[in-house]
């Protein structure tokens, strides 16, 4: 989980010191330091390695998928937001689960004690309207 922290920070970092914007066509600027590149490439990839992956128990039982990542304004990642239950997302219920209950084991996520009735129960997250 550390990894996923240090991802989700390097990105807030970068967009938040204006590298993207600094990395024009032409310009000679490349927007990171080697220091940075080194962090980026230990680093884990939300899209490819975390987003869309099934959360199991630990009996083996898939009880959701993480559906996404929700980055406090401190800039650490606090809660992955699980989706269970449903049929190509209908009747689907997302949740927030605090991201240190969340286990890396054989290289699948694991919530210990979860069942799909139990996330279930959970109160429904929603996303605060703009």
């Amino acid at each position: 989980m550390k990894q996923l922290g240090l991802v989700a920070l390097s990105c807030v970092l970068l967009a938040s010191a204006g590298y993207a914007a600094a990395q024009v066509a032409g310009s000679t600027r490349v927007g990171i330091t080697v220091e940075e590149t080194r962090a980026v490439a230990v680093g884990w990839s939300a899209k490819k390695q975390i987003l869309r992956q099934p959360v199991y128990n630990e009996q083996n039982q898939k009880v959701g998928t993480i559906d996404d990542l929700i980055i406090a304004p401190d800039t650490s990642v606090s809660f992955v937001i699980v989706g269970a239950g449903g049929f190509v997302g209908v009747g689907k219920h997302d949740v927030a689960i605090p991201v240190n209950q969340l286990k890396q084991q054989d290289g699948k996520f694991v919530l210990p004690g979860a069942t799909k009735e139990a996330i279930k129960t959970l109160p429904k997250f929603e996303y605060a309207k703009k």
